[in-house]
C-alpha cells in the first residue's frame, strides 16, 4: 500500500521562521512545502472555485510526483441541495483538471446539518461525478451511518472519509480502492500553530493499527493533518511517518526557530 501524507493547507503565518526560513515570501511557500511533502489538502477551493490559471501555477511550482487534494466548492456541497450543484461541480472540475496528473482526490465535505433524508439528492450528484477523478465523501451528521450509505459510495467508487475531531471513529469503512483520513482536532483550541502542544502518540498508534487491518483492500492511503489536531501539523505528520517507518524528510532546524 502507498501512503500520501501531508497537511491541510500550507500558508500559515505561524510557520514563518519555523518551517519556512526567515524572509520566505508567501508566494514561495508552496514550492518550499513541496520539498518536504508529496501532497497537500487545499481548503481555499471550498470558499470559491479558483480560475484555471491558478491551478496551472500550482502545478508549475511543484515537483512531478506532487499531488493536490482539495475540497469541492461550497456552491456544490453547502449552498444548494447537491442535485442542484451539478453544473457548478462540472465547472470546478474542468478547471481542476489543469493540474493534470497532479490532481489527487477531490473531497466532498457536507455540512453538519446535511441529513440522510437527502439521500436521493446525494445519489444524483454522485451519479454525475466523472470517472477520471477520485472522490472522497465526508459526512458530519450521524444520520448517514447506514449500510445503504456505504453501498452508495461503493457503487460510485467514492471513499468514505475517516476523521478524528474530538473522538476517533468506531472503525474504518472501505468503500473504494483508497482511504482518505483527516486528523482535525478541535477548531481554534491553540493560540499559536508553530509547535506540537498535545501528545497524540496513542491516537496515531491506533490509526496505524486500524489502517493496517484493511491495507490488503486498498492501494493508497491519503492522510492530512490540521494544525488544530496537536498544534503544528508539520511535526505531527512527520511523527506518523516515523511511526510507519516511512521517510520523514524533515526540514532542517531553523536557527532561533521552534521546529522540533
Amino acid at each position: 500500500m502507498d501512503w500520501r501524507l501531508g497537511t491541510m493547507g500550507f500558508s500559515y503565518a505561524d510557520w514563518a521562521g519555523v518551517f519556512y526560513p526567515p524572509g520566505t515570501k508567501a508566494g514561495d511557500y508552496l514550492a518550499h512545502y513541496a520539498q518536504y511533502f508529496d501532497t497537500v489538502e487545499l481548503d481555499t477551493t471550498f470558499h470559491a472555485a479558483p480560475p484555471p490559471e491558478r491551478f496551472r501555477r500550482w502545478a508549475d511550482v511543484t515537483p512531478e510526483g506532487f499531488r493536490f487534494c482539495m475540497k469541492m466548492p461550497r456552491a456544490v456541497t453547502h449552498d444548494v441541495p447537491p442535485d442542484r450543484g451539478i453544473e457548478a461541480m462540472r465547472a470546478f472540475l474542468d478547471s481542476a483538471r489543469e493540474l493534470g496528473e497532479k490532481l489527487g482526490v477531490v473531497l466532498l465535505q457536507f455540512a453538519p446539518h446535511f441529513e440522510a433524508d437527502q439521500f436521493g439528492a446525494l445519489a444524483t450528484l454522485l451519479a454525475a461525478l466523472p470517472s477520471d477523478i477520485r472522490f472522497a465523501v465526508e459526512f458530519r451528521n450521524r444520520s448517514w451511518g447506514r449500510r445503504r450509505t456505504l453501498d452508495l459510495l461503493r457503487e460510485h467508487r467514492c471513499a468514505l472519509v475517516a476523521a478524528e475531531y474530538l473522538t476517533r471513529p468506531g472503525r474504518i469503512h472501505v468503500t473504494s480502492d483508497f482511504l482518505y483520513v483527516r486528523w482535525i482536532g478541535e477548531h481554534q483550541r491553540f493560540e499559536e500553530l508553530n509547535r506540537e502542544q498535545i501528545d497524540m502518540g496513542e491516537s496515531l498508534t491506533w490509526w496505524r493499527d486500524q489502517i493496517a487491518s484493511v491495507e490488503d483492500r486498498v492501494q493508497t492511503t491519503w492522510g492530512f493533518f490540521n494544525n488544530d489536531f496537536s498544534g503544528y501539523s508539520v511535526a505531527t505528520c512527520n511523527r506518523l511517518k516515523r511511526l510507519l517507518e516511512l521517510p520523514a524528510n524533515e526540514p532542517p532546524a531553523i536557527p532561533g526557530g521552534l521546529f522540533r
